[in-house]
């Protein structure tokens, strides 16, 4: 009986030891605590895996070391192991053609490949509570929406994100490669100090976020 009792508290003990290292894990850390109001770059996700920092269709990063060999180039192995998709604004009359509608700098990271209900979290510090605007730098080969949550609580509903796609384009892959940006997609309340932002993809997918601004209102 001695033994049987020893072994089911042993059991009991390495279940709640189990138990609390799942918990532990299920917590996001930050990969860099962004600043708010500025710019949050969506390819600094936070550290965890799938389903803690982020949620993807697939496991496979589709730009890193998959798109972007693997050669040394730091921008072609960026989190290569993780599945949030991420490559990077290129020459060559990939991303710098008279179809995109606004300047961007090359060697930009982002993140792409998006699909409905993917969703990713980052560790932002707001610095002053009050109502922020958002903006968007992105591509979108149609229409589509993404919103945000804080906290785990939906604070933005949907945003819509407006097409790129440009039939002129004789090119059919460089529909996902048409920059756009827009100051003010949506609104959100912030308060004051260190949490959890959730960016969700809503509809559509098929876009390439490079990152989100946070303006006061």
């Amino acid at each position: 009986m001695k033994k049987v009792l020893t072994l089911l508290n042993l059991f009991v003990l390495m279940n709640g030891i189990l138990t609390f290292a799942q918990t532990s894990a299920a917590k996001p850390k930050p990969f860099k605590v962004q600043q708010i109001p500025g710019r949050l770059e969506c390819e600094f996700y936070d550290l965890g895996g799938e389903g803690t920092a982020y949620h993807d269709t697939d496991e496979i990063n589709n730009g890193s070391g998959k798109l972007n060999p693997v050669n040394g180039n730091p921008l072609n192995e960026f989190r290569i192991k993780e599945g949030v998709d991420i490559s990077y604004t290129k020459t060559d009359s990939i991303d710098d053609t008279p179809y995109t509608k606004v300047p961007i700098k090359m060697n930009q990271l982002y993140v792409g490949w998006t699909q409905p209900l993917e969703w990713i979290n980052y560790t932002i510090e707001v610095k002053k509570s009050g109502i922020y605007k958002i903006g968007v730098l992105y591509t979108a080969n149609g229409d589509g929406a993404i919103s945000i949550s804080l906290n785990g609580k939906d604070t933005t509903g949907n945003m819509k994100i407006i097409s790129t796609h440009d039939d002129n384009d004789p090119v059919a892959w460089r529909q996902w490669h048409h920059w756009n940006s827009s100051d003010n997609i949506g609104t959100i309340k912030l308060e004051k100090g260190i949490q959890v932002l959730t960016l969700h993809i809503v509809e559509n997918g098929n876009m390439n976020l490079d990152y989100l601004t946070f303006t006061p209102n």
